[in-house]
């Protein structure tokens, strides 16, 4: 149940994360109560407005409140793939090369089910790589996983 809870926690935050002002960013009510404002409380109470009364959803179906469904949703963060919160866990998975955390990276990676096989083959043939001592650090986990899909044809279009 730990797993699935931890799986399902990652899975959550990485696709939450891909999209970013849906409808355009003068959507809703929200927004055009505080237009012309800025500082976190003003977009926090404006975020808050349009999620909890449903107007910039009705928007975007309408055409009205501001709101279009035309453009192209964009992300220009950082993915939020969190392998220190299951670092053992997924460790452990990529050194058997499968698993429930192993998996969930996958997932949250955007890695299709036909190519999961190759991008699980790929990391436990990379374990050395992946983990060169006990202490390594997530992001250096990251930074590795990164650098061996690119170097495969196969899993290179999940990574820019």
């Amino acid at each position: 149940m730990k797993k699935l809870f931890i799986a399902s926690a990652v899975l959550a935050c990485s696709s939450a994360s891909f999209a970013v002002a849906p409808g355009g960013p003068n959507c809703g009510w929200g927004n055009m109560l505080f237009a012309g404002q800025s500082g976190l409380p003003s977009h926090l109470v404006a975020s808050i407005t349009n999620g909890t009364s449903g107007n910039n959803t009705f928007g975007m179906t309408s055409g009205t409140n501001g709101c279009s469904a035309d453009g192209t949703l964009t992300y220009g963060g950082k993915k939020m793939v969190n392998v220190g919160a299951i670092m053992d866990e997924f460790s452990e998975d990529v050194a058997r090369g499968d698993g429930e955390a192993l998996t969930a990276v996958a997932v949250s990676l955007g890695v299709s089910a036909e190519d999961r096989p190759a991008f699980k083959e790929s990391l436990h043939n990379n374990f050395d790589l992946l983990f060169p001592s006990a202490d390594v650090q997530a992001d250096s986990v990251m930074a590795s996983i990164v650098a061996i899909m690119k170097q495969d044809q196969r899993l290179a279009k999940y990574v820019s």
